[in-house]
């Protein structure tokens, strides 16, 4: 038999209207702790679950979080995911997750979609510089936040990395092992990520006094492991001195440079240095284990959904704030001295 409320009420020896406020985190703190604390004891013990259809229709709300996420194969999301759910779930909030698999017209598809299961706010992990997606919901009014990405002009709240700091700390970790031929794999150009790191690294050449014609750059065509692997095959066939290392605009990339540099019997770092971004599981497990930056992505998104919530809960629009979470750097194996 499926408990009620008014099954937990009577064993909690309250009123139901009393049960239904120590059930809900937005009411909550109108009943006292050790009555709340007494209900959610036998709420768990009775396998009560609440009526959410009944709860949305009195509220006028779903409970329901849109996240979209570009691609649920990278490794850089997970953790993202679970920082978010770990702030929704006592909210009593949940996540309906869809994978964009970073095309712009899927996007907008699935955001209809969430928007039709009428969402109380939204996640993005999708944003495009110039997005669509963005652009709309900021025309209805609708609570979202970025994460990991920004866009051209900061119209909603985000939390990501500190990309031009990241980028400096890779120069000055490359310049101090000896290295003045660095060259670029930039990540592709539409993504804040990738444009960002792109004209961090010319301007960080550039005031540390190294010569622009000795660190050149080939932006990629998406964020994988074939596009690093392509885009070091173009390095390699360049004109020139082949660079002592290569910074790499994300850990997906590096891996397939680490694999075009053994295809080209190359050796890492004993010809080539090797450098990624974020920091993803495995990197620390791969042959070389790789030098990179510890993007916090569990903060990262725990962070997001707290803003989020505030947003939903009070109804106040918060201001478009950047929230820039350090990334430390991580040495391993793939970077060392100039031979």
């Amino acid at each position: 038999m499926v408990a009620t409320l008014a099954d937990v009420a009577e064993a909690a020896g309250v009123h139901p209207g009393t049960a239904s406020k120590a059930l809900n985190p937005e009411s909550r703190h109108l009943v006292a702790a050790e009555t709340v604390k007494r209900v959610l004891e036998i709420a768990t013990k009775l396998n009560y679950q609440p009526n959410s259809l009944a709860r949305g229709l009195r509220t006028k709300r779903s409970y329901t979080i849109g996240f979209m996420v570009p691609d649920l194969n990278n490794p850089l999301f997970p953790p993202i995911v679970r920082g978010v759910e770990e702030v929704l779930g006592p909210a009593g909030l949940s996540a309906l997750i869809v994978n964009t698999d970073n095309d712009p017209k899927k996007g907008m598809q699935l955001f209809d979609a969430l928007v039709n299961r009428r969402c109380d706010g939204f996640i993005l992990a999708t944003a495009f510089r110039n997005d669509p997606v963005v652009k709309e919901i900021v025309k209805r009014k609708i609570p979202a936040v970025l994460v990991n990405r920004l866009t051209e002009a900061p119209t909603l709240p985000a939390v990501v990395g500190d990309e031009s700091r990241e980028v400096r700390d890779a120069i000055e970790h490359l310049v101090r092992l000896g290295h003045k031929r660095i060259a670029h794999i930039a990540g592709p150009q539409n993504l804040s990520t990738g444009y960002i790191r792109f004209h961090a690294f010319k301007n960080v050449i550039q005031s540390a006094g190294l010569k622009e014609s000795n660190c050149p750059t080939i932006v990629s065509t998406a964020y994988n492991e074939i596009a690093g692997t392509d885009a070091v095959k173009k390095l390699l066939a360049s004109p020139g001195a082949k660079p002592t290392a290569i910074l790499a605009a994300n850990d997906q990339l590096a891996i397939g440079v680490l694999d075009g540099l053994k295809e080209a019997k190359l050796s890492c770092p004993e010809d080539i240095s090797v450098m990624g971004f974020n920091d993803i599981p495995m990197m620390a497990r791969i042959h070389p284990s790789l030098t990179t930056f510890a993007l916090p992505k569990h903060e990262m998104g725990f962070k997001a959904a707290e803003i989020l919530r505030a947003w939903i809960e009070t109804g106040t629009t918060p201001e478009p704030t950047i929230v820039y979470l350090p990334c430390p750097l991580v040495v391993r194996e793939s970077t060392g001295p100039v031979a």
